[in-house]
């Protein structure tokens, strides 16, 4: 093969993983939840602040600090900002993180999903779709059936038990 034929080759090679890179990087989500349109500024004005630092500047509470780690009653997990329906209790599993962890959530449209590279390695960050607020991380390290492990801060969800009502979605 003549030398300018194989750069031509490696050029047209390189196109794929370089569209490709540039597709993973943007937040990918099913867009089947209405979004909310609320500014950061709104949030901290009705969010505790340690709940605005971990859901709207992507803050990570301490291993081991939720009681929702220990959480064992039948219910549904909500975004502790707009009360989203995210996780329900059967899909929780005690992954020895000291974070609540779910294995998958209760519909896929409600967890959008982007690159993180703040530990400047590539980790899949997790939030609720319809305010945005930061959930945690997701992992491919989780019990089946579906392998993944959607580790959440604690502070970032509310739990509410299943003889109670879910409160209407927050505006």
């Amino acid at each position: 093969m003549k030398r300018r034929d194989m750069l031509t080759w490696l050029g047209v090679a390189s196109i794929p993983p370089i569209l490709f890179a540039i597709w993973n990087t943007r937040s990918h989500s099913i867009a089947t939840v209405s979004k909310l349109d609320k500014s950061k500024a709104a949030w901290k004005d009705i969010l505790p602040p340690e709940r605005y630092r971990i859901l709207f500047e992507e803050q990570t509470e301490p291993a081991g600090s939720s009681p929702l780690t220990d959480e064992k009653r039948s219910g549904t997990y909500i975004c502790a900002a707009c009360f989203l329906p995210l996780f329900s209790s059967d899909t929780k599993f005690d992954s020895g993180t000291g974070w609540p962890s779910f294995y998958q959530p209760i519909d896929a449209s409600h967890i959008g999903t982007k690159d993180d590279y703040k530990l400047f390695y590539r980790r899949t960050e997790y939030h609720c779709d319809r305010c945005g607020g930061h959930q945690g991380h997701v992992f491919n390290d989780g019990p089946e059936p579906t392998g993944k492990r959607y580790c959440n801060n604690g502070l970032a969800l509310r739990f509410v038990p299943a003889e109670q009502e879910l409160p209407k979605l927050r505006g």
